[in-house]
């Protein structure tokens, strides 16, 4: 069947980039740039839908579900780079946030374009991760309309599963499947057809909302600063002890300690800190607090 792409934004040419192979560097610079600057507008006027995005990623998350990306070529490349982001700075379980993408891992280096167009195979990778009603799934394709996607969402959807879609074209065919659609309407690329640049871009922005927004709202910031930092490597172990020492005060001496007596668990060494507790009454509070640094202090507080 013949593949109609006339009718997507992202596929027409853009009347601002027509002369971009005759202009100097400089100025091939400035007109990227330039159009650039519009995508921030374009996820702008989604932020409502992106906002009941994230409270359907939260609602999973409470549940002790789990978030899954789907996509192919860059679309799946990005939510693979936003997964793997999560354990690090949230100290979230490795399997809370999953990212498949068409092709499998190989395809984070090495295009496999003909990966996109297996709607089975969709189906059967989301499959493969034993998905359970609780989880959620975010299809991403910047088309709105990729085959590997469409069949993941579908499966989700047989599932029971609650479903979002991130797409960078108006009336996509994926938002007709999903509880909640977000369509970043970045308009036509610099080079036509290459979503690997503004849509791209636009993805990344949203992605980066619905984890962060998402963990801020499971408790796992302070203010602006990362308390569940995973403290894996001498530059993440020297921000906890930054953090800690820039919430309660303490000296770097201290903050080493406190850090060392509770296996570099930045929450737990806060509320000790701050409420003068013992170790296992800060863990207590916490858990009670359901993770919320401020309300586990006042909780332990009430131990004293």
């Amino acid at each position: 069947m013949e593949l109609d792409l006339t009718s997507l934004t992202t596929e027409q040419r853009n009347m601002h980039t027509y002369s971009i192979d005759t202009l100097s560097t400089q100025d091939i610079l400035q007109t990227i740039n330039r159009e650039d600057e519009s995508v921030s507008l374009a996820v702008k006027k989604v932020l409502p839908q992106i906002s009941s995005a994230v409270d359907l990623i939260y609602e999973a998350f409470k549940k002790n579900g789990r978030l899954f990306y789907i996509g192919a070529g860059t679309s799946g490349r990005l939510g693979v780079i936003d997964a793997a982001e999560c354990p690090p700075t949230f100290s979230t379980k490795a399997d809370l946030v999953q990212a498949i993408i068409a092709g499998g891992a190989e395809a984070m280096f090495e295009a496999i374009e003909g990966a996109e167009d297996d709607e089975n195979q969709g189906r059967m990778d989301l499959l493969s991760r034993q998905i359970l009603e609780k989880d959620i799934v975010v299809g991403i394709t910047a088309s709105g309309r990729t085959p590997y996607v469409i069949g993941a969402i579908e499966a989700a959807k047989e599932k029971g599963l609650k479903t979002i879609s991130l797409s960078c074209n108006a009336n996509s065919v994926v938002s007709k499947l999903v509880d909640q659609s977000i369509e970043v309407v970045v308009g036509p690329e610099i080079l036509t057809g290459s979503t690997r640049m503004k849509a791209a871009t636009a993805q990344k922005m949203v992605l980066n909302m619905l984890t962060t927004a998402s963990m801020i709202k499971m408790g796992k910031v302070y203010e602006n600063l990362m308390v569940d930092v995973n403290a894996t490597n001498n530059k993440l172990v020297e921000r906890a002890k930054g953090i800690l020492m820039t919430i309660t005060g303490v000296s770097y001496e201290r903050a080493t300690a406190l850090l060392t007596q509770t296996g570099f668990e930045v929450k737990t060494a806060i509320v000790m800190e701050k409420a003068g507790v013992s170790f296992v009454i800060a863990k207590e509070s916490i858990k009670k607090a359901d993770g919320f640094v401020k309300k586990a202090i006042e909780i332990a507080k009430t131990n004293l």
